[in-house]
């Protein structure tokens, strides 16, 4: 059928219209989460008066510094600051600016088609962009030019920037390409003819318009500011807004838009380091917190880095990777769990692309220039012995420093208790075959939120990567990962992690979508802390509370675990319950492969990992219990918007060790001691349990 050329673009609208209505109605955005800006009724005082963002954009500075005012490039560098990048890229930063051109996204395949609605694949193309542009700006060669115009087209040619079933246009994606074809535009200005400048400046300025539009502060509304679904947009927005400054009516708003957000950003941001959402959420967004403050910094003059949490980032980075440099402790929504670290599963490719653990180290690069930390240096340094690989390797021209000289990571400390996020991390050294575990039992988002969220009457919460975990604790050594956790899920259970259930019940609000945290009073889960730390080189004691973490419901007046590690190899784990009426009581350990019970006159010693090396565990109280090996399933991720709907995975096995009968009170006492089997494997005769 032939349809007349000026009815096309009537079709094609009503078409996206048509798709974007079905994909509402069959894939609605998980109930539990509110990603971005939220709507509340007016309920309270502050909902009456200007939403506080006003008075942001109006005050904080975002105005184009004037040198820069008809000028490109300069979002981050001027033409002197380009003519440094190619001294650097000749000298100092040689063999790193030769690993980036030899690994251009643009040459390893083209800009997907439109509408482009793989999952991520958006997101790629704003980063080739910026890549392919600033290589050509170093190189000058006209095929780089080539390369960043076929990606800039490809963004243009998408008309919904996102999920067409899922936040269009306002979302991650929506973030990426701001940032990718902004950037791309600021840079290659005057290599592109009249009619390409009209092309993607038109197109920068209708996205950046209904993202702009989307968050626009107006009476009652909230904003999940501590969250990467608010951040990286708002890093885009600002990117678009400082290379456009000058040319687009309306960027001027976006840049006192993004400034006001932001400055709610870094006022929640971390206050010691940790990131709550997982280190796979650290990799994807952190990046996008110095782009926007060094665009900024750059545009408009303003420094806004000196904040503890960036400051103390590297240590986060540094204890949260495991000994042999190719996994972490994955407390939170982490990929999934035994089958990636088993080199399997469909999310590998992204955490290990071509076998290489994907970690955005170089971001590091970054904090120790602007902080002068030889540690972070250091710590940069120490992730690329292991071979790791960045999303944006073409931004360590701008990020390293070669005058900041690294602290070997063998001279920094081998354990740190983050304080405000209750999590501890200890090793017996940064070798590869060190032994080494973490411990968390802490509020989500820390306990600095607490006070914030009175301050901040504009900041909601969704905390939904953040999992029901108190008390829980992983174990590493002799390079194995011994027990621990079991990766992102798409309903996050307590039963998945090294923890208590009470009556087969765990943590928070479990079950009912994806962020458990929704709805509680944040005082209560202010009280979940590590109440005892004491950490030397051949011993450590945590001792943590978590009585607050399960629902009133449940009755639980009290759950201290007590966890005891002495070199070089044993652990003991003891735990006082008590509950307001008669509960039974659950223990859990997992293991990624298998658990074995020993057949021996009483039963209660198992085999927590393979025959290479494992955790000897053995009950030593209560007297009586019951034990049972079973697979642990999870509810996997959906796709976007419907987190909460994925499949079913079996990822590892878990013993459960539970009170035989009711009661209001149990004292659970585990010892676990790191072995291996002994020459020709007749050390121990065990029954194989493997589900």
């Amino acid at each position: 059928m032939t349809i007349h050329p000026k009815l096309a673009p009537i079709r094609i609208a009503l078409l996206l219209i048509f798709t974007v209505f079905i994909a509402a109605t069959t894939h609605a955005q998980d109930a539990s989460e509110a990603l971005g800006p939220k709507d509340a009724p007016a309920t309270e005082a502050w909902t009456k008066l200007p939403h506080p963002l006003f008075e942001l954009m109006k005050s904080e500075r975002s105005s184009l510094r004037p040198e820069l005012r008809g000028v490109h490039p300069r979002v981050y560098v001027t033409d002197e600051g380009l003519k440094a990048l190619r001294q650097r890229a000749r000298t100092t930063h040689k063999a790193m600016w030769r690993e980036t051109l030899a690994n251009l996204r643009a040459f390893k395949r083209q800009p997907p088609p439109a509408p482009a609605q793989e999952r991520r694949v958006q997101n790629d193309v704003g980063l080739a962009i910026a890549e392919a542009a600033l290589a050509y700006k170093i190189e000058g060669d006209p095929k780089y030019l080539a390369a960043a115009r076929r990606e800039m087209d490809a963004a243009v040619s998408y008309d919904v920037w996102g999920y067409t079933y899922s936040k269009p246009n306002v979302d991650l994606a929506a973030g990426h390409l701001l940032y990718g074809l902004g950037w791309g535009y600021d840079l290659l200005y005057h290599d592109l003819t009249v009619a390409e400048r009209a092309k993607y400046r038109n197109k920068l300025i209708r996205q950046a318009n209904l993202l702009a539009d989307f968050y626009k502060p107006k009476p009652g509304r909230t904003y999940s500011y501590s969250q990467n679904h608010v951040f990286i947009p708002m890093a885009g927005l600002s990117v678009a807004a400082y290379a456009l400054y000058d040319e687009a009516e309306d960027a001027p708003q976006w840049a006192a838009l993004s400034r006001a957000i932001y400055d709610r950003v870094l006022a929640t941001y971390s206050k010691d380091g940790y990131y709550y959402e997982s280190f796979e959420y650290w990799v994807f967004s952190a990046p996008w917190i110095v782009h926007f403050l060094d665009a900024h910094a750059h545009a408009t003059g303003e420094d806004l880095w000196d904040e503890p949490g960036l400051r103390e980032m590297h240590k986060y980075v540094a204890h949260n990777m495991l000994p042999d440099g190719q996994y972490v402790f994955d407390f939170g929504d982490i990929f999934e769990g035994n089958l990636t670290r088993a080199g399997k599963g469909k999310e590998y490719y992204r955490s290990h692309p071509g076998g290489r653990f994907h970690t955005n180290y170089n971001v590091l690069y970054r904090i120790a220039s602007r902080f002068r930390s030889g540690e972070a240096q250091g710590v940069a340094a120490w992730m690329r012995s292991f071979n790791h690989v960045n999303f944006e390797d073409y931004m360590s021209l701008l990020w390293y420093d070669a005058d900041v000289l690294p602290v070997p990571i063998e001279q920094q400390p081998t354990w740190h208790y983050f304080k405000d996020h209750e999590v501890v991390f200890w090793r017996d050294s940064w070798e590869k075959d060190a032994t080494a575990f973490a411990f968390k039992s802490g509020p989500p988002e820390g306990h600095a939120t607490t006070g914030l969220l009175q301050e901040l009457p504009d900041w909601h919460l969704s905390s939904g990567h953040a999992h029901p975990d108190a008390n829980s604790f992983i174990i590493y050594a002799k390079g194995k990962y011994l027990t621990g956790d079991t990766g992102y899920a798409g309903l996050p259970m307590t039963e998945q992690h090294n923890t208590v259930l009470i009556n087969g019940q765990g943590q928070a609000r479990e079950g009912k979508g994806h962020d458990v945290f929704r709805g509680i009073p944040y005082e209560r889960l202010n009280r979940i802390r590590i109440t005892e730390v004491k950490l030397d080189k051949n011993f450590a004691y945590v001792r943590g509370d978590a009585a607050a973490s399960y629902e009133p419901e449940l009755g639980v007046k009290r759950f201290d675990r007590h966890f005891l590690f002495t070199a070089p190899d044993g652990f003991v784990v003891w735990d006082d319950l008590q509950t307001e009426k008669p509960s039974i009581f659950t223990s859990l350990i997992h293991a990624d492969d298998r658990i074995r019970q020993i057949a021996d006159s009483d039963r209660r010693r198992f085999r927590i990992g393979m025959d290479d090396t494992y955790l000897l565990t053995t009950i030593i109280a209560p007297d009586e219990v019951r034990t049972k090996i079973e697979p642990n399933i999870v509810t996997a991720p959906g796709r976007p918007g419907s987190v909460d709907k994925g499949e079913q995975q079996e990822r590892g096995v878990r013993l459960a060790i539970s009170t035989a009968q009711p009661a209001t009170s149990a004292r659970f006492v585990k010892l676990f001691k790191i072995e291996g089997t002994t020459a020709g494997g007749t050390a121990t005769t065990a029954t194989d349990a493997r589900r």
